[in-house]
């Protein structure tokens, strides 16, 4: 059974960090581009930060140069540093693995709540 489960959101005053934590299982994440979505209230979810099996990124404009993803390969997670956050940063974030076999649907986690206070 494939699962992606996330961890690490939480709330925070606006400049500050935080790390958010997506462990999948193996036989999906070695095969799998790895990235965040978030979807904040009256929003349509939008794609944050992707990583590639071979470890190419890209970021959404909006989190260039704050936000850093990154893979562990040796725990089969996928991470994502948040740096100097902005109240507009709220949102819930969801880890997303998009199997390069086309015959694969994606996977989605469950989510977790960032709240960015001003």
């Amino acid at each position: 059974q494939v699962q992606l489960v996330e961890s690490g959101g939480g709330l925070v005053q606006a400049g500050g960090s935080l790390r958010l934590s997506c462990a999948a299982s193996k036989s999906i994440f070695s095969i799998s581009t790895m990235g965040w979505y978030r979807q904040a209230p009256g929003k349509q979810r939008e794609l944050v930060a992707a990583i590639t099996i071979g470890g190419d990124t890209n970021y959404a404009d909006s989190v260039k140069g704050r936000f850093t993803i990154s893979r562990d390969n040796a725990k089969n997670a996928v991470l994502l540093q948040m740096n100097s956050l902005k109240p507009e940063d709220t949102a819930v974030y969801y880890c997303n693995a998009k199997p390069v076999v086309p015959a694969l649907h994606d996977f989605w986690g469950r989510g977790t709540q960032v709240t960015v206070s001003s």
